[in-house]
């Protein structure tokens, strides 16, 4: 539970970069001669798999690991399937992927072109999950059904032209770039739906285009810690944030303007969309875009576009304050991938061991002021639920000013991550076991 004021006692001062204006198009990577798709989803040695090495697929086909298989995977390309094997992601979590050999033959799968003449939530959540930009299908078709909601009662839809970290700016590019279809994408929102309350989010520069008169517009400041939702919640929609709660569960659903346009895109042309438009930063800083198959090696994205990379070079999916690190250059697009950037060996922040100097830094910058210099102890020493109880673990909206700012070069946006982790794991297990009893 949070103890104390939302807003903390200093603004953090670091802004948003805003899109150029008149940007080029994205150059287009071409498509790989392999694939590599995710499945969240683990394998298990007891059970035979539905998909198997050798087997074929058309553009669009789901693909489910077992019968009783409620997650799937949609095939970007037709081709073939060569591999099967298991994948280990953030925190350990197990899923699968697979790798999927092109053909020069592209058909679309028939059951897709079948089904999507009508939009419907449960349709489209059973076709278009992970196309460009991640949708959030799944929590939309199930809050629509009252039986597999589990209380969630999405009441507003927030359709995002901001992006979640500094030096990003995919979001923006999608917002300019579609700006005078918006007003026919957010009608097709609601048909596909039944949400009529639906806003657009978007910087105050951005706002002022013309293309964006007579819209639901909610205008934000380019000040980062604004960009995030549960700040954007509490500043700009009178929301209030609650701790260990989503914004799901407070009755608010967020789409990007990228994953909308996928959407409309994938209905009226009868074929999804796979290809996903990305922000490229390398060593010096300088931006490029281009727009590459879901599925793709990195590696042939960097190599395209004459970004070098070396030995203990470190590339980040996302911005410099919330990405994570890619331990593979072979490590593929994702449909929620917005931002690629590349760091230099010789200029990577060092991370230390070294505890705490209470400076103070972490406290002053912290948003939602939590006692970081406090709460990263608890964290080091794996006290995650005294964290939480006490410390106000929950109340953190991972901006990761506080690792930014520290003195001590101490990693604390990665043990906030983990211990938020380590507690949910802990409440899934405890779940189960009441099921089970």
């Amino acid at each position: 539970m949070i103890k104390r004021s939302f807003i903390g006692l200093t603004e953090p001062k670091l802004k948003c970069d805003l899109v150029e204006p008149g940007p080029k198009e994205p150059e287009a990577i071409p498509i790989p001669p392999r694939l590599i798709l995710l499945l969240n989803e683990p394998l298990d040695s007891t059970k035979e798999t539905l998909v198997k090495k050798g087997d074929m697929v058309n553009k669009g086909e789901r693909i489910f690991l077992y019968k009783e298989s409620k997650e799937y995977v949609a095939a970007p390309v037709s081709g073939t399937i060569t591999t099967v094997a298991p994948f280990t992601g953030d925190f350990g979590e197990l899923a699968t992927y697979l790798v999927v050999e092109t053909n020069a033959k592209q058909d679309i799968h028939k059951s897709f072109t079948e089904s999507i003449s009508i939009p419907d939530i449960q349709t489209a959540d059973s076709y278009l999950r992970g196309i460009a930009g991640n949708p959030p299908l799944k929590l939309l078709a199930e809050a629509a059904d009252g039986a597999k909601s589990n209380g969630i009662n999405i009441k507003k839809i927030i359709i995002s032209g901001i992006d979640q970290d500094i030096l990003c700016t995919t979001r923006q590019f999608a917002l300019t770039r579609f700006r005078d279809e918006l007003s026919k994408a957010v009608a097709f929102l609601k048909q596909l739906t039944g949400i009529s309350d639906i806003s657009i989010v978007m910087p105050d520069a951005l706002a002022k285009l013309s293309a964006f008169n007579g819209m639901n517009i909610v205008k934000i400041s380019s000040d980062y810690v604004d960009s995030l939702s549960p700040m954007l919640m509490d500043k700009y929609l009178g929301i209030s944030f609650v701790p260990g709660k989503t914004c799901e569960e407070l009755g608010l659903c967020f789409i990007s303007v990228e994953a909308l346009f996928s959407l409309v895109k994938s209905y009226s042309q009868k074929e999804p969309v796979y290809e996903k438009i990305i922000t490229i930063i390398d060593k010096k800083g300088k931006k490029s875009r281009v727009s590459a198959t879901i599925g793709t090696p990195i590696h042939r994205i960097f190599t395209k576009i004459g970004v070098e990379t070396a030995e203990k070079d470190r590339i980040i999916i996302g911005g410099p304050l919330r990405g994570v690190a890619a331990y593979t250059l072979y490590y593929p697009v994702t449909p929620d991938m917005d931002t690629l950037m590349v760091q230099d060996s010789s200029v990577i922040p060092t991370i230390s061991d070294y505890p705490c100097i209470n400076c103070g830094k972490c406290v002053r910058i912290c948003p939602t002021n939590v006692p970081v210099n406090v709460l990263v102890r608890y964290l080091e020493a794996n006290l995650y639920q005294d964290a939480a109880d006490s410390y106000d673990l929950f109340s953190c909206i991972e901006c990761g000013l506080c690792s930014y700012v520290c003195s001590a070069k101490i990693p604390i946006f990665q043990y906030i991550r983990l211990g938020k982790h380590e507690l949910n794991k802990i409440e899934l297990e405890m779940i189960k076991e009441a099921e089970n009893v």
